[in-house]
């Protein structure tokens, strides 16, 4: 059935792999693509749990941006994780029309979240041999390449699903991670 987690989820698992059939998974009937996009936001909440992991992991090595009120902090940080997401969805979409793609925008961002998804398994995953204390250039090794993996599903998805040439999806994958950046240093400046 198009739309189930279960499906996109494994869509996306193929993408990451570089097998472009996973597309096929999360793409949904024409009459059904933007009830599918709609629904596909529910990746945010099941990333929520890896993203907060990550912040509660990095805290845990002694980097916690706000020793004396943590609980701001994490209010910050989560408020810059909803508006970096949904902040992403409207860029895209505005970006996508100014491509000429604005009809291809719904599985784009269908496949933008269900590989989020993914992206954040790969992300957790990497911070795992640092917790294992295994030596920092290994740790620091495992954790660039999830980076590298993570934009480059990115880029493979938006690529396949907007049907546009590499270069342009590098400019959207550079667009999230910009927008993911300037969220940081903002929440990170009002401390």
């Amino acid at each position: 059935m198009a739309g189930s987690w279960g499906t996109a989820l494994h869509g996306a698992l193929l993408l990451a792999r570089g097998r472009a059939e996973g597309l096929q998974l999360i793409a949904a009937p024409p009459e059904d693509e933007m009830t599918v996009a709609a629904r596909s936001f529910w990746a945010a909440v099941l990333c929520l749990p890896a993203f907060l992991c990550l912040h509660l992991l990095d805290w845990a090595q002694g980097r916690v941006p706000m020793p004396d009120q943590p609980g701001q902090a994490l209010v910050l940080d989560l408020l810059g994780y909803v508006v970096g997401w949904v902040g992403f969805a409207l860029l895209s979409h505005v970006m996508a029309a100014s491509l000429g793609r604005d009809h291809r925008w719904p599985i784009f961002i269908t496949a933008w979240n269900w590989c989020n998804v993914v992206q954040y398994l790969i992300l957790t995953g990497a911070i795992v041999p640092e917790l294992l204390h295994v030596p920092p250039l290994v740790a620091q090794t495992l954790w660039l390449a999830a980076m590298g993996w993570a934009l480059w599903l990115e880029w493979y998805a938006t690529r396949l699903s907007l049907a546009v040439p590499g270069f342009t999806a590098a400019l959207l994958v550079a667009t999230d991670f910009t927008l993911g950046l300037f969220l940081l240093g903002f929440t990170e400046s009002i401390r």
